[in-house]
């Protein structure tokens, strides 16, 4: 008489989906947006990304006496974190995309699926930049974590934090909307 041993099946799928398991865990960043934010004060803008769908907010790097000012993609989804700038082949000079965690800590980002070399702008719980992973390779998994806890991450062109002189202890302005994505 044969008898079925259901473990080597149970086995063998599990290996085979153990890297899908792994792919899905690896594209999220630590701390990515799960919990809804505190209500703010700022205005609500109805303004798209036309290739992401996101909402478009205003965020200023205060760099001295200098105020840079960008039209910002707002991941404020794990959804939306997850995806990121992933297969974006473009970034303007004045477009960015900012990842706040409504509970600050410590973050990790990788350039998995990314084309364009980014600057990657970790933003501290006081609002200003502790560090930056200037000129990210593209398509690196490489982690490329914050020096402490992070409110927000904040990303532009590679290359153009130092062009513009930003760097760490650069406050950073920026309002999130009243309505969260849900």
């Amino acid at each position: 008489m044969m008898t079925f041993d259901p473990m080597p099946f149970h086995a063998g799928l599990c290996l085979r989906l153990a890297p899908l398991a792994l792919l899905m865990a690896g594209c999220t960043p630590v701390g990515a947006a799960e919990d809804p934010p505190a209500v703010s004060d700022g205005q609500e803008s109805n303004e798209r990304h036309p290739i992401s769908g996101l909402e478009i907010i205003d965020v200023t790097v205060v760099s001295g006496e200098t105020r840079h000012t960008f039209k910002t993609e707002l991941a404020d989804t794990g959804e939306a974190q997850t995806r990121g700038l992933m297969f974006r082949t473009e970034l303007a000079d004045d477009e960015a995309m900012i990842f706040p965690s409504y509970v600050p800590q410590t973050r990790s980002f990788w350039m998995r699926n990314t084309p364009i070399s980014l600057d990657i702008i970790f933003i501290g719980t006081d609002d200003r930049i502790t560090n930056i992973a200037e000129r990210t390779e593209p398509y690196s998994l490489d982690s490329l974590p914050s020096d402490g806890l992070a409110s927000a991450v904040f990303e532009i062109r590679g290359g153009l934090s130092e062009e513009l002189g930003i760097e760490p202890g650069d406050a950073v302005e920026y309002t999130l909307p009243e309505n969260p994505a849900e």
